[in-house]
């Protein structure tokens, strides 16, 4: 992958007209019989980090940018392969880093953080985990210790161990009474099944944490050959310097090389699932399938595609199910992008008594998108979303780094981003069309409703 560092977009990309009349005061008159003007979108300038490599493997990737002394640090970590038998091990082990090193307690951690302003996360990820820390360019001679700390010394105390087993069961009981929650788990169980990607926490899950386990896992998982750190944000000379010599010196890897491969997924033989719940107002439904990821080429015309089916607020699921039908307050369509698979999927919820008058109507459209030809002006409208979208969403250097997030974790460079606007420009009613012919199979659907049906 070629890195370089180039600038960020600073024109505007809208522009509206405003008739202005003069008096012995001066006042504005929007002229609201016409449309506001708008220029096309030429192309998306997209920050572009430096990049380091550190003598113990570890791989770091700097994005330059603003006047505000502050800086995102990220420390990603791909996730160890999956055991059916110890299920939980990596979601556990990354939520569990701040409760506890050798030498600070869960409270000093909190403490040490809060008392220099900063900010510290850790982030669960199907294909990576992630401790992030926001702070002060001014503290992180104080911060950075910290996070070294937990990242080199987590220890899983017994009875913060326990502590988190019986609260993660309480939420776990909690969020098993919502309809959504357990449609969402059933959905893509069926799809991934005993994967990392399929994993539906159980009560009797909690039950195979053991501290040894966790200790044996964050010692293979959580060094530096296994770790990208990503630092965005105002980085001057001696910042970058503290940085890297504070995760260079004195953290090298274990004697156990990461393994971060992860078993092939085999979807579900069955398509339907229902969990009745006899005194439920409302049914969860989610559908969808198995598709491609990020690396497809066909990826950038199917998420088009998916706009126009449930991407936005105007889509066409919106207008039948909730404008016309009045089936729900919301309804809309995804896609997921994996490292191994990708999803798209249908998530509403609506009342139980019209169950399945609503899957009757999403099947209906999914089936026009194979049938009839996309009009030109909703193509358009869609277009115009999606770029203003994607344009909207780089608001700052933090955001260009989460670009870059996913385009090196899928292994892909900064060209996807030219295509995926060239697409979106582009992209042809007819293509679409043959898109939803190859992807868009509702006989194929996987069919979840819980509630009533």
């Amino acid at each position: 992958m070629t890195l370089s560092t180039i600038t960020a977009p600073t024109t505007s990309t809208t522009s509206a007209t405003l008739t202005t009349s003069t008096t012995l005061t001066t006042k504005m008159i929007i002229n609201r019989k016409n449309a506001p003007d708008f220029r096309d979108i030429e192309n998306i300038n997209l920050i572009r980090p430096a990049h380091q490599k550190l003598e113990n493997g570890c791989n770091v990737f700097c994005f330059n940018s603003g006047d505000q002394e502050l800086v995102r640090i990220e420390w990603v970590f791909g996730n160890l392969r999956f055991n059916p038998d110890k299920p939980l091990l990596n979601i556990a082990v990354n939520t569990m880093l701040t409760e506890g090193t050798g030498s600070l307690t869960a409270s000093q951690i909190a403490d040490k953080v809060d008392f220099y302003g900063a900010f510290l996360q850790v982030e669960f990820g199907y294909d990576q985990s992630q401790v992030v820390l926001y702070s002060l360019n001014k503290h992180l001679q104080h911060t950075l210790p910290v996070i070294k700390d937990i990242i080199t010394d987590s220890i899983f105390p017994e009875k913060e161990l326990e502590t988190f087993i019986r609260n993660q069961q309480q939420k776990l009981q909690v969020s098993l009474q919502k309809n959504d929650f357990v449609a969402r788990r059933i959905f893509n169980k069926a799809l991934f099944g005993s994967t990392l990607y399929g994993l539906g926490a159980e009560a009797d899950h909690f039950k195979t944490l053991k501290r040894e386990d966790m200790l044996a896992h964050f010692k293979q998982m959580y060094q530096p050959s296994n770790c990208t750190v990503i630092i965005a944000g105002k980085i001057e000379p001696e910042i970058l310097d503290l940085i890297t010599g504070t995760f260079d010196k004195d953290w090298t890897d274990s004697t156990i090389k990461s393994d971060i491969t992860q078993p092939k997924f085999r979807s579900s033989d069955d398509r339907f699932y229902f969990v009745e719940k006899p005194e439920a107002l409302q049914s969860a439904i989610r559908m969808g399938l198995p598709v491609i990821n990020r690396t497809h080429p066909d990826f950038p015309a199917l998420q088009v595609l998916n706009t126009v089916l449930g991407g936005y607020f105007g889509s066409r699921l919106m207008a039948n199910i909730r404008e016309d039908k009045g089936y729900t307050y919301g309804i809309g369509s995804g896609m997921t992008s994996l490292k191994q698979s990708g999803s798209l999927f249908i998530a509403t919820e609506v009342g139980a008594d019209v169950c399945k008058a609503a899957i009757t109507e999403i099947e209906k459209e999914v089936d026009l998108l194979k049938s009839q030809l996309i009009p030109e002006e909703e193509l358009s409208l869609v277009r115009n979303f999606m770029l203003g979208s994607l344009l909207g969403s780089l608001e700052n250097v933090f955001s260009h780094a989460d670009k870059f997030k996913n385009l090196y974790f899928s292994g892909l460079d900064y060209d996807y981003y030219d295509r995926y606007v060239s697409t979106i420009k582009t992209v042809k009613a007819e293509e679409l069309k043959q898109l939803a012919d190859l992807y868009l199979n509702v006989d194929q659907f996987y069919k979840v409703i819980v509630g009533k049906y």
